[in-house]
């Protein structure tokens, strides 16, 4: 997706990043990037390697953004339309289908996911590796003659006594500049463009090291004048090793790094893999296996049992049950039938289905899952800004103190060590700082709790709404399609004495199969359900808020208030009835054959099963439960009292659920409204999260800023738990990664010298620092198994 239009207006264009080794970087580019006319904003996600730009296309395009991005020195590419590839595929009897090949057609994200983002971050963990192995293969000898401190020369004699220090030499330089190219080509890069990020740190550290060494092996008399050193190679000290040895611990700590972070993404690579890579489409008659880039809409698709289903579509004909666990969460399989709509790759289990194509490529749900996931995991929560204006100043800051501890060291060491100690603390510092650690700890974490919550069935829009969703206090519920089924069923039937059930549902049923009232779908479905024929109703009259009349097989039959029988001279005796069902929350329709009445039809919005299991895990969060609704009050207290929520409003209009919610703010809530993303939209834009629940359709995806996947009130509690725990999860981080930095540094630079006599090593300080950032991502990691309370 290399551009695509802005909810805000504009384009937006997400621009694959090479180059970038630590957060510093990311931060020089996006603010690079937001200087540019025409650019509305620009996030640069230090973990994805991917810079998000809205721009006006009018103003400056994608090619001249990625331009602003070369300029300073790193790498940005604009992916390009990929066409799809048509080849003809053969019909059964081997024809060619080649008539139904589709034009070429942008690269769906599917597509571009394995084009431009999984292929380059493979290729460089792969690159890292070869690095990893040939380093750690060239440094361990280097390694061992250095810390076995002259007794392994010693032991093997001339001319290893003799030639050591050029052993070592000729050993490190591959290691510092064939492994170790890319510290200092960054660097470099990085110099010309008067900018300083993690590779000038390791190459300062390491090339000084190098550089005092190489100078130390060529001319030793030249160290060794006004020490007590022997002027022979063996009498002064080098740093072949700590070279050798920094670059391989760092490397390994890239790689650690890279395969980490790659696996924080695993959530939308599972959801791509999902897609089916055919589909067997009905073409003149004949069943034809087709790419799935050529299905177009109105294409009849055939899937049979154990088939994945191929796109978006609706059934034309047949039965069958399908597995949605993939787009809901929802383990149990779905029952669907002619008119039923199914998506692109759940999975068909029993029956044969005859669909037609609805939504293909880009626009089916598990693609639009897929983008608002990648949108979700390249975007910045607020709490990450602390640690960006961090990063921008770590590393001039770090270098500060580099030269301010060479200096120290210098001034107060004895004349025949203060070079060595002068360079081993500055090294130290150099090498221990890690502004990785902070560029990770928020970008990671929103990685791998938006790739759970799209697993789970909850798409979280970005990381401001991830942070802004544990912060919640207050949950406003919507009744109707939220707390409730949201379509009304025949939930008692009571016949008046003397008179039969079953007549009474078929002539209510026949006399009500015409009307589009709600109430009279739920009758018809009643009958259905029980297998029992219709009759067809003649001079049907809707009688305007109070009910029907209409004759059925010759009968005259009224269905609806008490008043409406009553003012056709019908005595009623199920009064009393009617008011305990109408206290239960049923709605009552009276009902009269011949002038006379034969019984009272109950009809309910039933409550979900898991409701009230919901409401309870809300509140045992802490959270105050709201009911909105514009039911009747009677019918609202029912429900309410059936799933435990005490905070009722009823008989609200959709406009004035908005100011309810307002009203919660200005008590000091932080509200979520919970709804089902159309006709609550007022209300889900006024909250401070809107959360639409159980539709998966394009405008409950768009509408909200959490989209609920399956119609399943306790995905609310599993929403605002992984909010939680991913929150829980950042502050770990970016304590620990502050923490090592201002504990790691003063100890690199020797502060605890005066008190223990000890001096950091510039190997130790480089492991410390490989593993601060492998330590980060695989706290976020953590994130793919917690339990969510």
């Amino acid at each position: 997706m290399s551009n695509a239009p802005s909810q805000e207006g504009g384009e937006r264009c997400d621009l694959p990043l090479e180059g970038m080794t630590c957060a510093a970087c990311a931060a020089r580019i996006e603010k690079r990037l937001a200087k540019q006319p025409g650019v509305a904003s620009a996030s640069v996600n230090y973990a994805t390697k991917v810079a998000t730009v809205k721009f006006d296309p009018g103003a400056i395009d994608a090619r001249a953004l990625a331009k602003v991005v070369d300029d300073l020195g790193y790498s940005a590419s604009v992916p390009e339309a990929i066409p799809a590839k048509h080849a003809a595929p053969l019909t059964p009897s081997g024809s060619s289908a080649a008539s139904h090949a589709a034009p070429p057609q942008p690269a769906t994200p599917h597509d571009q996911s394995h084009a431009t983002f999984a292929n380059p971050a493979d290729a460089e963990t792969r690159r890292l590796f070869a690095n990893l192995l040939v380093g750690a293969a060239l440094a361990l000898p280097v390694f061992i003659i250095a810390m076995s401190h002259g007794k392994l020369e010693a032991f093997v004699g001339p001319p290893l006594s003799e030639w050591s220090h050029w052993v070592q030499l000729a050993l490190t330089t591959p290691v510092l500049f064939w492994c170790g190219r890319r510290f200092f080509r960054a660097a470099w890069k990085g110099l010309r463009h008067f900018s300083f990020n993690m590779d000038t740190l390791v190459a300062l550290g390491t090339g000084s090291a190098y550089i005092y060494s190489l100078a130390a092996t060529i001319r030793p008399g030249f160290f060794a004048a006004g020490t007590h050193a022997d002027p022979s190679h063996r009498g002064v000290p080098v740093y072949f090793e700590a070279a050798a040895v920094i670059v391989v611990l760092i490397l390994l700590g890239r790689f650690l790094e890279s395969r980490a972070t790659s696996r924080t993404g695993a959530a939308i690579a599972r959801l791509v893999a999902l897609q089916p890579r055919t589909a067997r489409v009905l073409i003149d008659g004949r069943e034809v296996d087709v790419a799935i880039e050529s299905v177009r809409v109105g294409d009849v698709v055939l899937v049979r049992p154990g088939e994945k289903i191929p796109v978006d579509a609706s059934v034309q004909s047949g039965r069958s049950s399908v597995d949605e666990s993939m787009l809901t969460g929802e383990s149990m399989p779905v029952e669907k039938s002619e008119g039923a709509s199914v998506f692109a790759a759940t999975m068909n289990a029993t029956g044969s289905l005859r669909l037609i194509a609805a939504k293909v490529g880009a626009d089916t749900v598990l693609q639009q899952i897929v983008r608002l996931v990648r949108e979700a995991q390249g975007s910045k929560a607020p709490i990450a800004r602390l640690a960006d204006r961090v990063s921008s100043y770590f590393v001039p800051i770090v270098l500060g103190l580099a030269l301010v501890t060479f200096i120290t060291w210098w001034l107060v060491s004895p004349i025949d060590t203060r070079l060595s100690m002068s360079l081993t603390a500055a090294m130290s510092v150099l090498i221990i700082a890690c502004p990785c650690a902070l560029g990770l700890a928020t970008p990671s974490a929103i990685m791998v709790g938006t790739g759970r919550g799209a697993e789970m069935g909850i798409l979280i829009k970005g990381g401001e709404a991830l942070e802004t969703a544990h912060k919640l206090s207050a949950v406003v519920l919507d009744k109707t399609g939220t707390i409730t089924e949201g379509k009304p069923t025949l939930s008692d039937l009571v016949a008046a004495p003397g008179a039969d059930e079953h007549e009474l549902l078929r002539l209510a049923a026949s006399a009500e199969r015409h009307s589009e009232h709600p109430l009279a779908g739920a009758i018809v479905s009643a009958a259905a359900s029980r297998s029992i024929p219709l009759a067809e109703p003649t001079a049907f009259n809707a009688i305007v808020g109070r009910g029907v009349e209409a004759i059925v097989e010759g009968r005259g039959v009224l269905i609806g208030s008490p008043s409406l029988l009553q003012s056709r001279g019908v005595p009623i005796s199920l009064l009393p009835r009617a008011a305990e069902l109408a206290g239960r929350g049923r709605t009552t329709l009276h009902v009269a054959i011949d002038g006379a009445e034969a019984g009272l039809l109950a009809v309910a919005d039933r409550v979900k099963p898991t409701s009230k299991q919901a409401v309870d895990r809300l509140r045992a969060m802490g959270l105050k439960i709201v009911m909105l609704t514009g039911d009747n009050r009677a019918t609202a207290l029912a429900i309410a009292t059936e799933i435990g929520v005490d905070d009722v409003h009823a008989e609200v209009l959709p406009a004035d659920k908005a100011e309810h919610v307002a009203a919660l703010q200005r008590q000091g809530h932080v509200v979520a409204m919970v709804g089902d993303g159309i006709n609550d939209a007022p209300a889900l834009a006024r909250a401070d999260i809107g959360l639409a629940i159980g539709t998966g359709t394009d405008v409950a995806i768009e509408a909200a800023d959490i989209t609920l996947m399956r119609g399943d009130l306790r995905a609310v509690p599993d929403a605002i738990a992984l909010s939680r725990a991913t929150m829980r999860t950042i502050r770990r981080n970016l304590f620990w990664a502050f923490a090592y930095n201002v504990v790691g540094i003063p100890i690199a630079a020797g502060v605890l010298f005066p008190l223990t006599g000890w001096l950091l090593s510039p190997i130790i300080a480089s492991a410390a620092m490989a593993m601060s950032s492998v330590s980060v991502v695989a706290s976020s990691l953590r994130l793919r198994t917690a339990k969510l309370e």
